[in-house]
């Protein structure tokens, strides 16, 4: 059975993990340092769990706390909604919030070593993009993710929510220096792909066969996209035909057409 401590005060200092957990700045400045993250919502925290990922604490609404009953592996905090909102700084709907220990990051090399298929992605700073391509990458087969030092945390709570828990199941890693970086890509063994509206970019269907065996898909920011440099140190630029005057893609949408395309002949 799990330790349960009923929390009052939302001052409480056992809480203090969970403080302001909607002030952006002061959350990524504190959480990497400590190598700690927050998971949000009970599925999600059990697929940390699953990861490897270590439990510091639960915090959750007393009225679910029989929905942790079988974790004993860290303190469960428990207290009202009225609380948990007040410590928070908004309102926990999903009942439930985890504390959790980050692992140490990957090696890029270590990454690659492992990989069929890869993502990079080049100064993507929003939290809701980072979660949805890991979506992507996890359910259209795309084995890892690389970012650019400027890259948003995957771990950070948003990131995680949007991306359901599977930012635990894709391995991911900094590319540094960046963009040099990208000839330790190249030297893996991989075709680096920078998927940009450029009309004279190859279209995507219509990449080769090599092209396609080791592809590392590259995808920058929402509007900037792609910095010359970065395209510049690309194997083959590519791009998703569009229709009727329409130019791009969110990044996380253009991600996911392209992850499926790179694998629609895997035998599933």
């Amino acid at each position: 059975m799990p330790d349960v401590h009923l929390i009052t005060d939302p001052s409480d200092e056992r809480l203090g993990d969970y403080r302001s957990l909607t002030d952006l700045e002061l959350r990524t400045k504190w959480e990497p340092p400590h190598g700690l993250f927050i998971a949000e919502g009970e599925l999600v925290l059990r697929r940390a769990r699953r990861a490897g990922y270590r439990p510091r604490s639960y915090l959750v609404d007393a009225k679910r706390v029989d929905q942790l009953d079988d974790l004993d592996d860290a303190p469960v905090y428990a207290a009202a909604p009225a609380v948990l909102e007040q410590a928070t700084g908004f309102h926990v709907h999903r009942g439930v919030l985890a504390s959790f220990h980050r692992l140490p990051l990957r090696d890029a090399g270590e990454v690659l070593a492992d990989a069929r298929r890869v993502a990079i992605l080049e100064d993507v700073n929003n939290h809701t993009n980072i979660g949805a391509v890991f979506r992507g990458a996890a359910a259209l087969g795309i084995d890892a993710v690389l970012l650019s030092p400027s890259c948003a945390d995957p771990l950070y709570r948003r990131s995680v929510r949007v991306s359901m828990g599977e930012v635990f199941a894709v391995p991911y890693a900094r590319l540094e220096p960046w963009p040099d970086g990208l000839a330790r890509v190249r030297e893996a063994g991989f075709s680096v792909l920078a998927l940009t509206p450029a009309p004279d970019a190859v279209p995507m269907q219509r990449l080769d066969a090599a092209q396609r065996a080791r592809p590392a898909l590259l995808l920058g920011a929402e509007g900037p996209g792609l910095s010359r440099h970065a395209l510049a140190a690309c194997d083959v630029p590519v791009r998703l035909p569009m229709r009727r005057g329409v130019d791009s893609l969110n990044v996380a949408a253009a991600a996911a057409v392209a992850f499926w395309e790179l694998g629609r002949d895997d035998d599933l």
